[in-house]
This record gives structure tokens, C-alpha cells and sequence, in this order.
């Protein structure tokens, strides 16, 4: 088999806030890449700068220091209108808080990305999403007429719709009951293994984690180890002994 190729790669990635004795390193010098295909989870605790991670992963915000590849191609120092049309064309985002438009349908909730990309997005391509995701009979329902299962299913059918190379997910199941969150956990692995795209999710959740083929933990804005598809168990051990070694640290 030929050997997988990253299509997200930060390089030496560092970013902080705030200027001398109060800066603050959400990130340090961080290093990793993200196979075509790949389903990934980044843990940590709150603060642990998972979250600053996939931002800058994604381009929406900026490192302090080092480079980020999309693509083989360098993206923190294109301009920010070139930077919004790279994630319209080939991003995907799903986040906790779903941010649907309260005024919009599930279909036209659907279409956003494609509307703000400038096309008309054919009915078919949002039946197709909305297939994949289990809500076709929902298509006409406002957010405000549905579950929070359905609402994060929604922003996943937004996700897919771009047709995205990468689907970046921040704590996509941490407002949802368990059988909801395994939904949203079967669509993701869904993305990566039928389809080809690269899953990105950041969560504090083990049995989110362990949904991933590779799980990269993280405490002080660094990588602190990594598992190949851990049980939730196995995530829920290590996670809980890095937290007990990082409050440790701190305290020495």
C-alpha cells in the first residue's frame, strides 16, 4: 500500500497571549500530522489547549509561531479572504453548540456553506446529505422543532455538503445524551471510513475518544503520548493520570 499523506500538518506550532511576564502558552512548539482518511481525537483537560490546536489547525486563528500545511500548502499567512474561501472549499466544521440560523430550516441550514460559497446548491446534493444523516423527513423543521441528536446531525449534514477534505469536530457530542452522542460518533467514523475524509475531533470525552483510530493527548499546550484505538477505559486511565501528573508538576 502506498504511504499515507497528511493532509494537515503543524510544523513547530506555538501560540500564546498576552505580552511579557502575562503571556499565557496556549501551545507550544507543537509538531503532528493528520492522514488523508485518518479519524483522530485530541484529550485533554479543560485548558489544555486541544481546542487552540484544532483552531490553528483549521485557520481560524493564527500561530504565534510556526506553520501550519493544508494540502501540502502553508495557509497562516494567506490573507484572511483567501483563508475563508480555503475552509468554505474544503473544511468542514462541527462544533457543541451547533450554531444553526433559528430562522432557517434544517435544508436551508443545510445549503448555508453552499450559498455563502456564491452556488445554488441542487436539491439533490441536499437530499443526498440529508440521507446521510437520517433527517430527509426533517428537511422543513426549524433547530427550535428538533433534539439536540438532530441539531448536531443537521450541523454534520452542513458539514458534508462542501464535499470537505477535512471535518474538524470541537466537542461535537458534549451536549447530548449517550445515545445521541453515539450517533454523532457513527456519522463522523462514517465520514472517515466511507467517504475518505480526515476527522479531526477534540474532546474530554473517553468513549468520544475511543471512537477515533488514533487518540494524541495533550496537558500544557504539548503532546503528552498517544494510543491506537484505546477502549474508553484505556482513554479515561491515561487521561486521568496526566491530569494527576500535570497538577503534580504545577504544584513542584
Amino acid at each position: 500500500m502506498p504511504p499515507l499523506v497528511d493532509v494537515v500538518v503543524l510544523d513547530g506550532v506555538s501560540r500564546w497571549f498576552g505580552r511579557g511576564g502575562g503571556r499565557t502558552v496556549a501551545l507550544a512548539e507543537v509538531s503532528v500530522g493528520f492522514a488523508a482518511g485518518s479519524f483522530t481525537a485530541v484529550v485533554g483537560a479543560s485548558g489544555s489547549g486541544k481546542s487552540t490546536l484544532l483552531h490553528c489547525a483549521a485557520g481560524l486563528d493564527r500561530p504565534s509561531s510556526g506553520r501550519v500545511l493544508f494540502e501540502g500548502r502553508s495557509i497562516e499567512g494567506l490573507a484572511e479572504r483567501r483563508l475563508t474561501r480555503l475552509r468554505q472549499q474544503r473544511m468542514g466544521f462541527v462544533f457543541q453548540s451547533y450554531n444553526l440560523v433559528p430562522a432557517l430550516s434544517v435544508a436551508d441550514n443545510v445549503s448555508l456553506p453552499l450559498r455563502l460559497r456564491g452556488q445554488r446548491p441542487s436539491r439533490r446534493r441536499i437530499e443526498e446529505a440529508l440521507g446521510l444523516v437520517g433527517l430527509t423527513d426533517q428537511r422543513r423543521a426549524r433547530p427550535d422543532e428538533l433534539s439536540g441528536g438532530q441539531q448536531q446531525r443537521t450541523a454534520i449534514a452542513r458539514a458534508l455538503v462542501t464535499d470537505p477534505a477535512v471535518i474538524f469536530a470541537d466537542e461535537p457530542t458534549g451536549a447530548l445524551d449517550i445515545v445521541s452522542a453515539r450517533g454523532v460518533l457513527t456519522l463522523l467514523r462514517e465520514a472517515s471510513d466511507r467517504d475518505g475524509r480526515t476527522v479531526i475531533v477534540v474532546t474530554h470525552d473517553p468513549v468520544s475518544a475511543a471512537a477515533a483510530d488514533r487518540v494524541l493527548f495533550m496537558a500544557d499546550g504539548r503532546f503528552r503520548g498517544e494510543a491506537i484505538r484505546p477502549s474508553p477505559e484505556q482513554v479515561a486511565t491515561r487521561l486521568t493520570a496526566l491530569i494527576t501528573t500535570t497538577v503534580g508538576e504545577l504544584a513542584s
